[in-house]
C-alpha cells in the first residue's frame, strides 16, 4: 500500500485546490478591509507619530513567533502599528519628494505580478512576461528615440538606470578609442584621467556611479548652472577644452531632464551637438521629465533627447506607478553587448542561437520583477490623452503655486518660474531676531509631527528652503491655496509663540 505524503503548509500557498483559493481569497479580503481602515480613508498625510514611539510600538511585536497566528490578526495588527504611520501618498498635503500616488490600474496589475512571481531572467521563467517587457521597451523607445536600433531594460528606477548608462559610456570609449575590453580586463591606467561632465543640479547618483565604476566622485566634473538652474553651456564649453588641454579624457555627458529640486531641463539640443562634435557619450537622466513626452503641449521642452545614447526614464513618478518602476534605454541596441554574458543554467548561447530571448543579458540585475505589466495596465486603462491631461494639471497647479507664493510677502520663491511641478521658497520671518534658516527647518517640521503636511527641505545657496512637489493629479487650488496658508501660519504661529528663541524653535515632543 502506498504511503501518504503529507505536504506541509500546503495550505500557505496559492494552488489549484479550493482550500488554496479559499486561503488566498481570506487573505487578501482581510488585507483590503486593513488598508480601507487603516490608510485609504485617513483624513491626514501623516499621523505624526515620533521615531521612539514608532520604535517602541514594534518592538512588542515579534518578528517570528514559534506558532503562526491568522492572517486576520496578523493583519489588523499590521495595520494598526504599520499601515496607519506610514505616508498617505494620495493626500493632497503630501507633497514633499518626488513620490506619486499610484493608479488604481496598476494597483490591480501589481496584484497579479506578485501572485504570479515572474522572474524577468530568463524565458522559461516569465515567457508571457518576457514577450511583454520587450514589446514595452519597442514603444518606449519608438518616444524617446529617432532610430529603429533602441532597446533597453525595466530597471529599480534612476539610480540602477543611471549606474548602467554611465558603466555603458566608460566600456564603449575604452573600447573604441583605447581597444581595450574593460568587462575581461578591468580598468586600464589612464582610466585614472577619464572623466564625466553633469550640471551642479545633476542628482548624486552620477557621483555615485562614478565610484561605483572605479574612476572615483573626483572624476565628475560639475558644470555651472544658470539662472534657471539650467546647465551653463559656456561653462561646459570652458571646461571640456580645459580637460583636454591638460590631457583628460572626457568621454560622457550626462544631461538632466527634470532635476530633482528644480525640475529643470538642460538645453538638450546644444549639448547634443557638443557631444557629437566631441565623439563622447551623451546620456540624458529624464527619470523625472520623460513623461512630459506623453504631452503634445510639453513635449517640445525635450527636443535633442531622440539623439542621446542613453535614457534614464522612471515610472515611479509622473507615470503615476508604485514603487519601483523604471527603465534604462538605448539608441544603438548593439552597446548592451558590452556587458552580456551566458549562463548555461539560465541563457544558454545555443538558445539565443534559436532567437529564445532571455533579458538577464541586459541587466545588472538577474531576478527581476515584471514591472512592465503594470505600466501596460495603466496605459491600456488611461489612455494616452488622459495621462497627458493629469501631467499638464500638476504642471498648472505648480504655476498656480508659484503666482500665490510670488503675491505673499511671507514667502520668498526661489525656482521663478518653476520648469516642471516642483516648487521651491522660503518663508520669511517677520521678527529679525529669528534666524531664517532654522525657522524654515522648524516649519516643515512642526507640519510633519503634528501630521498636518508632508512638503520636503532642501539647500539652495547655502540657504535651507521648502520644497512642494506637486505630483499629485488630485491636488486643486483649494488645497493648494490651504497646504501654502498652512506653512505661513506655523512660520507666524512659532514666531510668535517662541519670540524668535532659535534653541526652543523645535517641535515638540
Amino acid at each position: 500500500m502506498n504511503k501518504v505524503v503529507k505536504t506541509p503548509g500546503r495550505e500557505c500557498f496559492l494552488n489549484s485546490s479550493p482550500a488554496g483559493w479559499s486561503a488566498y481569497l481570506q487573505a487578501v479580503t482581510a488585507a483590503r478591509e486593513v488598508f480601507y481602515q487603516h490608510y485609504a480613508t485617513l483624513s491626514r498625510p501623516f499621523s505624526g507619530i515620533q521615531v521612539g514611539q514608532l520604535k517602541a510600538l514594534l518592538e512588542e511585536i515579534p518578528v517570528c513567533p514559534e506558532e503562526g497566528r491568522p492572517i486576520e490578526e496578523v493583519l489588523r495588527e499590521t495595520g494598526e502599528k504599520i499601515v496607519r504611520h506610514s505616508v498617505v501618498v494620495h493626500h493632497p498635503a503630501c507633497s514633499a519628494h518626488l513620490h506619486c500616488p499610484p493608479l488604481t490600474a496598476a494597483l490591480a496589475a501589481e496584484q497579479l505580478t506578485s501572485a504570479m512571481n515572474q522572474s524577468m531572467d530568463s524565458w522559461d521563467q516569465s515567457p508571457a512576461a518576457t514577450m511583454l517587457e520587450e514589446k514595452m521597451i519597442g514603444w518606449l523607445c519608438s518616444r524617446f528615440f529617432d532610430s529603429t536600433a533602441g532597446d533597453g531594460i525595466f530597471t529599480s528606477g534612476g539610480t540602477q538606470s543611471n549606474y548602467m548608462g554611465l558603466l555603458l559610456a566608460r566600456d564603449f570609449y575604452l573600447r573604441e578609442r583605447m581597444n581595450w575590453d574593460a568587462k575581461r580586463k578591468g580598468l586600464p591606467a589612464h582610466a585614472s584621467r577619464m572623466r564625466i561632465l553633469c550640471s551642479k543640479a545633476a542628482h548624486f547618483t552620477v557621483k555615485q556611479a562614478a565610484a561605483l565604476l572605479g574612476l572615483g566622485e573626483e572624476a565628475v566634473i560639475l558644470i555651472d548652472t544658470d539662472k534657471r538652474y539650467q546647465m551653463d553651456l559656456l561653462d561646459l564649453d570652458k571646461e571640456l577644452y580645459q580637460l583636454k588641454s591638460v590631457g583628460y579624457l572626457p568621454f560622457a555627458i550626462v544631461a538632466t531632464a527634470g532635476t530633482t529640486d528644480f525640475g529643470s531641463i538642460d538645453p538638450l539640443g546644444e549639448i547634443v551637438r557638443r557631444a557629437e562634435a566631441e565623439k563622447i557619450w551623451l546620456h540624458v537622466d529624464a527619470a523625472y521629465g520623460g513623461a512630459l513626452l506623453m504631452s503634445d503641449r510639453y513635449k517640445q521642452q525635450l527636443a535633442g533627447i531622440e539623439k542621446a545614447d542613453s535614457v534614464v526614464v522612471d515610472f515611479h513618478k509622473l507615470f503615476y506607478q508604485p514603487i519601483s518602476c523604471g527603465a534604462f534605454l538605448l539608441r544603438n541596441k548593439e552597446h548592451f553587448e558590452l556587458i552580456r554574458r551566458h549562463a548555461d543554467y539560465l541563457n544558454s548561447e545555443e538558445d539565443e542561437w534559436l532567437g529564445i530571448p532571455h533579458l538577464v543579458g541586459k541587466s545588472v540585475q538577474t531576478t527581476r520583477r515584471f514591472d512592465a505589466l503594470k505600466l501596460f495596465v495603466s496605459l491600456q486603462a488611461t489612455g494616452r490623452i488622459r495621462f497627458a491631461e493629469m501631467i499638464e494639471h500638476t504642471l498648472e497647479i505648480a504655476q498656480e503655486a508659484a503666482q500665490l507664493i510670488r503675491r505673499d510677502e511671507h514667502f520668498q520663491l526661489i525656482n521663478d518660474p518653476p520648469a516642471l511641478n516642483a516648487v521651491v521658497f522660503r518663508y520669511r520671518p517677520t521678527m529679525r531676531k529669528v534666524e531664517s534658516d532654522q525657522l524654515n527647518r522648524n516649519i516643515r517640521d512642526v507640519l510633519f509631527h503634528q501630521g498636518k503636511a508632508v512638503i520636503a527641505q532642501t539647500r539652495v545657496d547655502g540657504m535651507t528652503c521648502l520644497k512642494l512637489t506637486l505630483l499629485n493629479p488630485l491636488l486643486t487650488s483649494e488645497e493648494l491655496v490651504n497646504l501654502l496658508q498652512a506653512v505661513k501660519q506655523t512660520g507666524l504661529k512659532l514666531e510668535m509663540e517662541r519670540g524668535g528663541n532659535q534653541t526652543a524653535c523645535r517641535p515638540k515632543k
